[in-house]
């Protein structure tokens, strides 16, 4: 019956070592995997190793089955033996020439070829048992047995805060190898600076929308979304935010524009919000009517918002038509993508997709204080690569909105413990802007 032999080490070429040395250079190694060793007084230390194994060379097994018939005491496989008993060892290696290079396993197909090759030379019973035990490779591979980090605690905590807010299957994965690979099995127990550095990479992914330095004027701001998420009062903060200083002061001269003739109360709303901060409102029908309205405004005014019609994403035919219109506002203008906070993964993508020929230029987050988990808008726009320009979080006009920041949407989340001074030190913002950030 063919015998197998298993080894453990610290390293790979430990390992090597001492299979090489007990059974001789020609020993193939079939299988590695990553193990934890204990070590330490009374074994309290464990540390990460390795385990290789594979079949013990025919001419090993005859000797020591001759031995084993004598003494024999341990077991190797199925057979008993003495750790006295072994066969000669490798003569000693004179020089680095004759030293077996300890190179890292070949690739499975790579490494199933060599090993049965060996094995044709041998009796075709020992040729079987290797094709069983490279299947059982094979399988145990595409299973993806976790190892010992991936069953850490530390990674099973940090797992459900990330689906605690709600962060994508896809998202939660890049953040737990990220862990993987930068922690090391010890360095997991200390869970505060795991989930500290977790908040450093969430706040790397999210982009911030850098407002461009405009010399044209006036500047026009298009704001589209599904319907419901809160566009036109976003309009009226956005209004009150850039033309009106916290003194009640004018300092911008804006404009106010509603294509969104549909909705019942619509156009009234905007007109009420124009009425009281005492800036024009328009309402038009069609593409040249909007032309001639933002020709209208051409000198004097600094800002031109644009309230759209809140479409569903599926509503292809109405974007399409959303779309011929608003090009009366040319090429200058800047579109952004208003989502509530509360939308599904699911749907946030299919809203992004939808809007994509509006070629928006960033994301208005709005409604944030109707949820308490953002990692769904978190997730789905790192991964789509959008930046946020905006955040709204409430209905007050105008103090609700704020210019998007890493900050805000870190301390949004839940079960993280945020740390600020050491945050606001890496993701710093303008906390001087009329805009103040939320404390």
């Amino acid at each position: 019956m063919q015998q197998f032999f298993v080894e453990q080490a610290e390293t790979y070429d430990e390992a090597c070592r001492k299979v090489w040395e007990k059974y001789g250079d020609r020993a193939n190694i079939v299988l590695r995997k990553t193990v934890i060793l204990r070590g330490g007084l009374f074994g309290l230390f464990p540390k990460e190793g390795v385990e290789v194994s594979g079949p013990i060379p025919p001419a090993y097994v005859k000797t020591m089955n001759s031995f084993a018939t004598v003494n024999g005491s341990a077991t190797i496989g199925s057979m008993e033996y003495s750790p006295s008993d072994y066969p000669r060892k490798a003569p000693a290696r004179e020089s680095t020439a004759k030293t077996p290079s300890y190179k890292e396993p070949l690739d499975f197909e790579e490494e199933k070829k060599k090993v049965l090759a060996a094995a044709g030379r041998s009796d075709p019973a020992i040729q079987q048992v290797l094709k069983e035990v490279l299947g059982i490779k094979e399988r145990m591979e595409a299973q993806a047995l976790p190892s010992a980090q991936d069953e850490h605690p530390t990674l099973k905590q940090l797992e459900e805060v990330l689906v605690l807010n709600d962060f994508s299957a896809s998202y939660r994965a890049m953040i737990l190898g990220r862990a993987k690979k930068e922690f090391s099995i010890d360095a997991l127990n200390d869970y505060d600076a795991v989930q500290d550095k977790a908040l450093e990479w969430i706040g790397e992914s999210i982009t911030i929308y850098k407002e461009e330095k405009f010399h044209r004027l006036p500047r026009i701001i298009i704001l589209v979304g599904p319907t419901g998420v809160g566009k036109t009062t976003t309009i009226a903060k956005l209004a009150a935010n850039y033309g009106i200083d916290n003194n009640g002061k004018r300092i911008k001269q804006v404009a106010l524009i509603t294509i969104d003739t549909f909705r019942i109360g619509a156009k009234q709303q905007l007109e009420a919000y124009g009425k009281i901060l005492e800036f024009p409102c328009y309402a038009v029908e069609d593409h040249d009517e909007l032309k001639k309205t933002i020709a209208l405004h051409s000198d004097g005014t600094d800002l031109i918002l644009i309230d759209t019609i809140g479409k569903s994403p599926r509503d292809m035919v109405k974007l399409g038509e959303m779309k011929q219109l608003l090009n009366a506002c040319g090429s200058s203008a800047e579109i952004h993508l208003a989502i509530s906070a509360g939308t599904k993964s699911s749907d946030i993508k299919e809203i992004l997709q939808q809007f994509e020929p509006f070629n928006y230029h960033s994301v208005v987050i709005t409604k944030l204080d109707e949820t308490i988990r953002s990692g769904n808008v978190i997730g789905i726009l790192s991964e789509k690569q959008k930046s946020v320009s905006y955040i709204t979080n409430g209905q007050k006009v105008p103090a609700d909105i704020r210019r998007a920041s890493v900050i805000q949407l870190l301390a949004n989340l839940e079960g993280f413990r945020v740390n600020r001074t050491k945050l606001e030190q890496k993701f710093p913002y303008n906390d001087n802007d009329q805009m103040r950030q939320w404390r």
